[in-house]
């Protein structure tokens, strides 16, 4: 008899320390985890996708940035060469005034032929005004429409290039921390499917996994309409 109650008692016992599972236990939690299998496969992807995405946006900021650049000193290079040879026939063409002032022709004659091509044409237009006479003339050549000087409009159209080369540097670092944004968001969503694993409460690791979810649908709906290079 006695050997039979210590039977009992320790089938009890066993039974105590490995009770059988439960199947609704074992349902739930295959569930979650195959869940959150497919939600880590998904946001490592995401978040793969969106570093290389940030970095290529990151190397042409830098491509844009630098061709702006280069293409400013350019600029700068024509629009010094034009306004040397602007001042060089606004300084000329005052010698001019002065000479036929003083009524010396053949000087006067001498400094019209030292005028740059560009100027000269602009000179013959003034001329044509009556500008000694006529009160409404131009002061001078260089302010008739005439007037042209192609280092210094090169210069400009290339400023204005440089400029929309620039702008599209800054909408590229902008993509880039868009992608940047969107990977920490992700990164928060492995933070939460990692912690979620530590809990057995099935309402808290249920809610754990809604809210990682949500997160993953936001990071990856945001990750779509963003521009890919």
């Amino acid at each position: 008899m006695p050997e039979d109650l210590n039977a009992e008692i320790a089938g009890g016992l066993a039974e105590m320390a490995n009770p059988e599972p439960q199947p609704d236990k074992l349902r739930w939690e295959r569930l979650i985890e195959i869940s959150e299998a497919i939600f880590l496969a998904m946001v490592a992807v995401a978040t793969a996708w969106s570093g290389y995405q940030a970095a290529r946006w990151d190397g042409r900021q830098a491509e844009r940035y630098g061709t702006a650049s280069a293409i400013r000193i350019q600029a700068d290079e024509k629009l010094t060469v034009g306004g040397q040879q602007k001042l060089l026939d606004v300084a000329t063409f005052n010698t001019w005034i002065q000479a036929k002032e003083q009524g010396q022709d053949g000087l006067a004659a001498l400094y019209v032929r030292r005028f740059s091509p560009e100027f000269k044409t602009a000179f013959d237009a003034w001329i044509a005004s009556h500008p000694f006479t006529d009160p409404d003339a131009a002061p001078g050549p260089s302010f008739m429409p005439e007037y042209v000087n192609d280092q210094i409009d090169e210069g400009n159209q290339m400023n204005d290039e440089a400029t929309a080369i620039f702008d599209e540097g800054t909408e590229a670092r902008e993509v880039s921390d868009d992608y940047i944004r969107t990977t920490v968001v992700l990164a928060t969503v492995l933070f939460l499917l990692a912690l979620s694993q530590r809990f057995r409460i099935r309402e808290v690791r249920i809610a754990v996994l809604i809210v990682s979810g949500l997160l993953m649908v936001y990071g990856v709906g945001t990750i779509i309409s963003f521009e890919r290079l």
